[in-house]
Formats: structure tokens, C-alpha cells, sequence
């Protein structure tokens, strides 16, 4: 097992908070195996580059020598996460969570190695709760406790409708902790308060409380709001190679800085040394190819990679692409804007008519990809690269 300080570096690269970083400390001293949670609630099939920063930091944790305990929330999943929302989460039917439950396991394999992984539902001991056992639980928190939650505040002050059964959310993800009897939870920064729940209920129930790692929550692709499907800024893990590439490659030169951190394995000297790469004039394009050749190796393989690489440089007719893109933000006011309006407001076309013309002449491309849809709609957080001909190119992003 790798020796403390060295196991610190590598658990503390790209955590936004350690809480008790002495009670890491203390627990990595001891040289047992360490059981590592994290829970995912299996509300869609597929999973994005966002979600992956958490599992990335499980496999440093499976590299370190200590054991990743991978919880399915089938049980809470029906219940509906209300973090961060301003609205009741409608929660997902029993079909719905086995279907997206079995993608999730597919999928996790591609970062987690299987050997050292224990994949869990949390069904399994809630569905074996009594009503006793739950009205128990229920009275380990107050009200009071459950209305710090910054959105649960927002909700109670503002008179929207707040469900007893979502106050039963932290609770029963907190009680998984005690269950699986859980060394250390990681988690997003959204999700803070369920994990000191989490910690909390281990004392009431006499474990000694876990650690809480909180991971940052990764931009989309529009360096601004977190990747998301409904928002059109993410690269799923399950896209074909010469899509993954053609959005990282769409990503700003500021932007790539963060997914290095939190996306790549390569060592911090590394990463740092590309800086320096950059500041003496090597092209950022250059160091944002290793980038995309690593992430899609990760997700299909070294040989896909190249050919993906290959494919972009071609379709961009070998540099006709410029080095420096213009970075141009379109406001809609969090409406869609048609494709032909996006680009008269970037400045690419003089008009709409122009637009549409340029479009059904083949002329319009968005990430190297012909456009052939007039009808064609941006959405609010989506990031692309739009070239207009042959010489007109911008990173657009609709804010």
C-alpha cells in the first residue's frame, strides 16, 4: 500500500474539501483497507464526463489499495433527489431505475477496475426496514436541521411546496453510510449536506464517523454550467470516438486547464509542464489532442483515439482550421434560438436569409459536422464550433 503522504497527494489532487482531513489521517494510518462510498442515483442511462470525476477519484482510491463500494440508489431513486431543485422531483418508476441500473454497471467498468469493486442497491436493507425502523431513523434529524439545506430554505421562504418524503432523502442516503458501514463517502459539492447526514447518523448509531470528500462539479462544454444532458453541454462516455473528440476539441483554452485536473490521470508535473509548453509558444491545440487521446482511450482505445485525431485534422483539411477561434457568447434569456438567428448574432452571416441559404448549400458546419437541418435549434449552455465557408469559424456559446 502506497505510504501516507503519497496516498494524501493523490486522494487530496482535485477535492474541493476533506472533512476531518485528520480523520483521513488517522484512518490511512492504521494500514487496513479503507471501505470507500459513493452513491449514484440511477436517474438517466447514460453517463457523462461529469459524472466520471467521482469515479475517477474511486479508482485512485482502488489503485491506493483500499476497497470501492459503488451504491446503486434503486431505493432513493424512486424517492427523487431534491438537491438542488426549486420544484418536487417526480421520482422515477421501479422499471426505470433496473434499466438505468444495469447501464450504470456497464459503464462504471470502463473507469473502476471490476476485481476490487462491490456494486450495491440500497433496496436491499431498505426494502427490510419497517415502518418502526424508519419512523426511528426519521428521528435522528429535526426540521430545523433539514431547513439549513440551502434549497430546501430557498423553497420554505419563497412558500413552494417541499414533500415530507424528500426530507426522507438525506436520511436514507445518510443511513446507507451506516449500512455499509462506510470509512469514506465521496461526493459533489452539491451534495454536502446529505453526506454529513451520513457522518452524523454513524455517531447515532455507534460507528465512527466517515470522511466526507467532496468532488467540484465539472463545466459543460460552455465553461459555465455544469455539464449537463438537459442542457446540451456534455460528452457522454458512450459517444463514438470522433464525437468526444470533436467537443473536447470545441472546449475554450481555459476551460481544457479544468478537465485536465479533473478528467486526466497524468501526473500534476505533467500538466504542469504543458503550461509552460504554452507560455513558450507551443500551439494549445497541440496539448488539447493529449487531452482527447487520453479521454477516449479511457472510454474505447488507443488505436480509436488516433483514428479520431486523424479524422478531426482531415476534416479540418489538415489546419485549415484557425489557431485562434473567436469566443463568442449569444444571450437568449434561456429560450432556444434556431441555428440561422445563432449565427447572425455571432456575427458569422449579415442575415438570417443568408444563413438558411448558406446551410442549404452544405456551407454551414458545427464541430467539423455539415449541417444539412435550416430547422436546427442551439439551447441555453450548449458550446460549439460554428464555421460559415471556408475562413468563417466561431466558439459559440449560448448563455
Amino acid at each position: 500500500m502506497t505510504n501516507q503522504p503519497q496516498a494524501m497527494d493523490i486522494i487530496q489532487r482535485g477535492t474541493d474539501e476533506i472533512l476531518l482531513e485528520k480523520d483521513l489521517q488517522e484512518k490511512l494510518s492504521s494500514g487496513k483497507p479503507l471501505r470507500i462510498k459513493a452513491g449514484f442515483d440511477p436517474t438517466a442511462p447514460d453517463l457523462h464526463l461529469g459524472h466520471t470525476v467521482l469515479i475517477n477519484k474511486l479508482r485512485q482510491f482502488q489503485d491506493l489499495g483500499h476497497e470501492v463500494m459503488f451504491l446503486i440508489g434503486d431505493f432513493t431513486g424512486m424517492i427523487g433527489d431534491p438537491t438542488g431543485k426549486s420544484a418536487t422531483r417526480p421520482p422515477l418508476t421501479r422499471d426505470e431505475v433496473i434499466e438505468n441500473a444495469r447501464s450504470y454497471e456497464q459503464q462504471i467498468f470502463k473507469i473502476l477496475d471490476p476485481a476490487k469493486t462491490l456494486v450495491m442497491f440500497n433496496s436491499s436493507w431498505m426494502n427490510a426496514m419497517s415502518s418502526a425502523d424508519l419512523v426511528q431513523l426519521a428521528g435522528q434529524h429535526t426540521v430545523a436541521r433539514m431547513l439549513e439545506r440551502d434549497d430546501f430554505s430557498k423553497r420554505y421562504k419563497s412558500g413552494q411546496s417541499i414533500s415530507i418524503h424528500e426530507f426522507l432523502y438525506p436520511l436514507i442516503q445518510g443511513y446507507d453510510s451506516v449500512a455499509m458501514k462506510a470509512d469514506v463517502e465521496l461526493g459533489g459539492t452539491d451534495q454536502k449536506f446529505n453526506l454529513l447526514v451520513g457522518r452524523q447518523l454513524q455517531e447515532s448509531y455507534g460507528q465512527k464517523p466517515q470522511v466526507v470528500i467532496t468532488m467540484p462539479i465539472l463545466e459543460g462544454l460552455d465553461g459555465v454550467q455544469k455539464m449537463s444532458k438537459s442542457l446540451g453541454n456534455y460528452i457522454g462516455i458512450n459517444e463514438v470516438p470522433d464525437e468526444m473528440f470533436g467537443k473536447l476539441m470545441s472546449i475554450s483554452d481555459d476551460l481544457m486547464w479544468r478537465y485536465f485536473e479533473l478528467l486526466s490521470f497524468r501526473p500534476i508535473a505533467d500538466i504542469d509542464q504543458f503550461r509552460q509548453d504554452i507560455e513558450a509558444g507551443k500551439n494549445p491545440r497541440d496539448i488539447k489532442f493529449l487531452l482527447c487521446e487520453e479521454i477516449i482511450t479511457r472510454f474505447h482505445s488507443a488505436d480509436d483515439a488516433n483514428k479520431a485525431r486523424d479524422n478531426f485534422i482531415a476534416r479540418f483539411q489538415k489546419g485549415a482550421m484557425p489557431d485562434d477561434i473567436p469566443e463568442v457568447d449569444v444571450n437568449t434569456d434561456g429560450a432556444v434560438i434556431p441555428v440561422a438567428n445563432l449565427l447572425k448574432e455571432a456575427g458569422l452571416v449579415k442575415s438570417t436569409s443568408e444563413a438558411l441559404r448558406m446551410i442549404k448549400q452544405g456551407a454551414v458546419k458545427i464541430d467539423s459536422e455539415k449541417l444539412s437541418d435550416p430547422k436546427h435549434e442551439a439551447v441555453q449552455g450548449s458550446c460549439h464550433i460554428y464555421q460559415v465557408g471556408k475562413r468563417r469559424f466561431a466558439r459559440i456559446k449560448v448563455v
